[in-house]
């Protein structure tokens, strides 16, 4: 079967042992076994359970492996067996399990990942008290310290999460039947863990962290689908908090109304306008917040100038179900200026409740009341709009009184566009109060009767009420038209946000590098921080959890959700805070997005790692592999050879002539010679592929390096062409040595033998760097295949197992690239393959002129060195000593 996802991974979650997990899971086996699917049993543990025992048969099985492990035998899961069965679904019972010492994996969740890996869908089981991040709660409740554990996020990225569930009672009268442990261990059970307070708390437990899985898929559904209303599927309660003395009151009954529910979520949020000019005192926020979260609350700081409209639109994007506000600290006549933050909210609240909460400070005055903004001009645009609706009009009549007026008509006209112009400037407001003004100057200055407020024709009566409701009219239309204005404006500044982050992500490499660095930078500059930090949880959640930087950007970024301005928790373990300044309500949406986009980002880059040490895995596996089948295979033949040459000798029923004798002491030596090539290529692979090899880097001269190079080829198949004037090389001569002995054994032993192998040196002056090229004449390679000729036991062609491992132009380039040079293969004109190995060349010193009057000095002679004796290697890379050792052939 061959698979092309990830598997799928299903979960029975129990609150204790005997709840019928197993049960469940054997079940679902057979429902789908009936469905026709490949379903194989790789471990399940019935604990003697008949029942549960009952429900294996029929289901194929694959049989267990055995281990010991201190004079003890053990069976766990097969996982080769599996992997090589290959089903389309596999029991594997008990997630949390801890394998055998010495298993390939020390878990069993370990092993599943495996599976999943391999494209096989497993159903497992866990036990709520198993969880990583429950073991503090468990053992406060049961006194019993959970050993073996899983990570939560395996368990959380399941699939399907499926809750077992059993009442405490039932469970005990199942123990009591003898139904989950053996007799004799009944009893205490019952006593112990057992306990009817353990068995409710454990189950409580395990619905919650169920509750909360399941709420993580709604969020996640509404989010995609772009759900805006509100879903009472858990009570989320949020309080509005405006900093002021009642604030504490607030949050406890906040916090009571939360704690009715046991899966209530309580959230605080605090309006900040955008001016900075708030009545808040910071130290009674920074005390409040506290408060919250000492009741496993959380605060959230949100920018709006309309503190009822900002609190509406948190709690809408959050799911509230309830709201709790204080009543107002304004007095009687101050409700003038509007009818309250508790009245809109009430209003506006839809099918969220609620809770007006009277607290000591009602009614007892609030000292500066900030005048309600419709639109967000700013306030250097809504003073001048007041300036222009209220000191406009007189000044306007005082100029037309003096120049004697063009009459009423024209008058109004005049008056009418500075209402419209405050309106355009200021808003409705100034607009409002500019056409109140305006019809009042009319009447007094312009209105027959002058210089009174009594109008005398009927028609100018008339015409003063027109221009006032036109007047109010006009300046709600364009007060409209600017707050449309305004959020279209915003529409298409998140949409081209937005959009360069599909671009970011889109444009980004595979592996997330890099990429999850630009977008914080790119969220730090959309909403103006200073400073953006993803953080993740490096332990269980909790009030004392530490927190670390997956990416940050900006000076100092923050350390910790509580450093921030702004924090978007994303799951359980991250959160991206921002650090400059807090936002308004509307933009924690499109910051939502960006901060999921961030985790995908982040998992992208784990998974990427991963499947990098996958690779670097199977690479392994692949190298070691090969190793084996070449010390099974190719080791053999020498090994033979020599051990029965050596029984031939030393067999006393058999006088060997002389001949005869040097002839077996030959093949002795040769396949000696030959199992040191091997085993030689083979440790250096080893050490290449360990990254091992350490050169030690200095000025060699090639004429005296390139000769030693040629001690394991017959005389006269190798002709040299390398000149004494050539600068010296950076290289390691041992290493040096071991890449142009393979390169030349490889020419020769392809090359036809009545045309000697060509070595010969150049100097690229351009590049400053030495080319060594060896030249034959053999059949050649084609260029699709000139890279794969460097893998690790590529032997090109049909060569015989006899003609080595394969191993030796991957040496040679491995050792010519641990040097800084490279190894290419090229044609060579007129037939046959030329390997080119290039060295950085060293930059000697250039020579002094001559003093005056005194010749030039004479070049030194350079004697070449002799020729190596037939008994003479190269020397080994490893080895500084002038010990040397064959080199292997390719």
């Amino acid at each position: 079967m061959v698979h092309t996802a990830r598997g799928r991974l299903r979960i029975y979650l129990g609150a204790a042992p005997g709840v019928g997990k197993t049960y469940a899971m054997l079940a679902e086996a057979h429902r789908r076994t009936g469905r026709g699917a490949d379903v194989v049993v790789g471990f399940v543990e019935t604990h003697g359970r008949a029942r549960t025992a009952a429900l294996l048969d029929g289901l194929e099985t694959v049989p267990r492996r055995t281990a010991t492990h201190r004079g003890a035998e053990f069976t766990e899961l097969d996982l080769d067996a599996v992997l090589a069965r290959d089903p389309a679904v596999a029991l594997v019972d008990e997630l949390a399990h801890t394998n055998v010492p010495g298993s390939r994996n020390a878990k069993r969740w370990q092993d599943v990942e495996e599976l999943l890996a391999a494209g096989i869908d497993v159903v497992s089981t866990v036990n709520i008290q198993h969880l990583e991040s429950l073991g503090d709660v468990v053992e406060g409740i049961t006194g019993v310290r959970q050993r073996e554990t899983v990570p939560d996020e395996v368990v959380r990225r399941a699939e399907q999460i499926e809750l077992v569930d059993m009442s405490p009672q039932g469970l005990r009268r199942r123990l009591a039947h003898g139904n989950v442990y053996a007799p004799e261990k009944v009893d205490a059970a019952l006593a112990h863990y057992f306990r009817p307070g353990n068995l409710t708390a454990l189950r409580e437990l395990a619905l919650l962290w169920t509750a909360d899985r399941v709420d993580e898929y709604l969020q996640r559904y509404r989010a995609e689908q772009g759900i805006q209303g509100t879903w009472q599927a858990r009570e989320r309660i949020v309080v509005g908090l405006t900093g002021g003395p009642e604030g504490a009151t607030l949050i406890r009954r906040a916090a009571r109304i939360a704690a009715r529910n046991s899966a209530g979520e309580l959230l605080a949020v605090h309006i900040s306008r955008s001016d900075g000019l708030s009545g808040s005192s910071p130290r009674a926020l920074i005390e409040q917040r506290a408060l919250v979260e000492s009741l496993g609350g959380s605060f959230h700081p949100v920018l709006g100038d309309d503190p009822a409209a900002g609190l509406l639109d948190f709690a809408r994007g959050v799911n509230a179900t309830q709201i709790v506000i204080g009543t107002s600290r304004r007095k009687v006549w101050q409700y003038v200026y509007g009818p309250g933050v508790g009245y809109t909210v009430t209003r506006d609240s839809g099918d969220i409740d609620v809770h007006m909460v009277n607290h000591e400070h009602a009614a007892r005055g609030r000292g500066r009341i900030p005048i309600r903004r419709v639109t967000d001009l700013g306030r250097t645009r809504t003073v001048a709009g007041w300036v222009i609706g209220v000191a406009g009009p007189p000044l306007l009549a005082l100029a037309l009184t003096r120049t004697g007026g063009p009459g009423l008509s024209t008058e109004m006209l005049l008056f009418l566009s500075l209402t419209v112009g405050a309106a355009l400037v200021g808003g409705l407001f100034p607009a409002i109060a500019s056409a109140l003004v305006s019809s009042s100057a009319l009447n007094y200055y312009f209105a027959p009767p002058v210089h009174t407020f009594t109008i005398a024709q009927p028609e100018n009566i008339a015409a003063v009420v027109i221009f006032a409701a036109v007047g109010i009219a006009v300046a709600t239309v364009v007060d409209l038209a600017a707050r449309r204005s305004h959020l279209a404006a915003r529409a298409q500044a998140e949409a081209q946000t937005l959009s360069a982050l599909a671009g970011t992500v889109l444009r980004g490499a595979p592996s997330g590098e890099g990429v999850l660095t630009a977008l914080l930078e790119q969220v730090r500059e959309t909403f103006q921080q200073e400073a953006v930090a993803l953080l993740e949880r490096t332990d269980p959640p909790g009030p004392h959890g530490r927190w670390q930087a997956a990416a940050a950007v900006g000076p100092r970024p923050p350390a910790g959700p509580e450093q921030g301005d702004v924090d978007v928790p994303v799951g359980e373990r991250l959160a991206l805070v921002l650090r400059g300044r807090v936002l308004p309500a509307g933009d924690r949406r499109m910051l939502g997005a960006f901060a999921n986009q961030a985790a995908v980002l982040l998992e992208r880059r784990r998974l990427a790692g991963e499947a990098a040490a996958a690779r670097r895995e199977a690479e392994g596996n692949r190298i070691r592999t090969a190793l084996l089948a070449a010390v099974s295979h190719d080791l053999r033949t020498p090994l033979a050879g020599i051990k029965a040459a050596v029984s031939s000798l030393r067999a006393e029923d058999v006088e060997w002539d002389p001949e005869d004798e040097a002839e077996l002491l030959a093949g002795i030596e040769s396949g000696a010679d030959r199992l040191d090539h091997l085993i030689n290529n083979l440790l250096d692979m080893s050490r290449l592929q360990t990254g091992t090899v350490t050169p030690l880097l200095q000025p060699t001269d090639l004429d005296e390096v390139v000769p030693f190079a040629l001690g394991g080829v017959p005389p006269g198949s190798v002709r040299l062409d390398v000149a004494e004037s050539l600068p010296m090389v950076r290289a390691d001569a041992g290493l040096l040595e071991r890449v142009l002995a393979n390169l030349v054994e490889n020419a020769v032993k392809y090359g036809p033998s009545q045309s000697p192998v060509l070595v010969k040196a150049d100097l690229l002056e351009r590049d400053g760097r030495v080319e060594l090229r060896v030249v034959d004449r053999g059949p050649g390679v084609p260029e699709e295949a000139r890279e794969r000729i460097f893998a690790p036991f590529q032997r090109y062609g049909d060569a015989p197992r006899g003609a080595g491992v394969g191993l030796g132009l991957a040496v040679a380039r491995g050792f010519a690239e641990a040097m800084g040079g490279t190894v290419t293969a090229e044609d060579t004109p007129g037939g046959g393959l030329t390997m080119v190995v290039s060295l950085p060349a060293v930059e000697l010193p250039a020579a002094e002129p001559p003093a005056a009057g005194l010749p030039a000095a004479e070049p030194p002679v350079v004697e070449p060195p002799a020729a190596e004796p037939p008994d003479r290697a190269p020397r080994s890379p490893d080895e500084g000593s002038p010990d040397k050792r064959k080199a292997g052939p390719a």
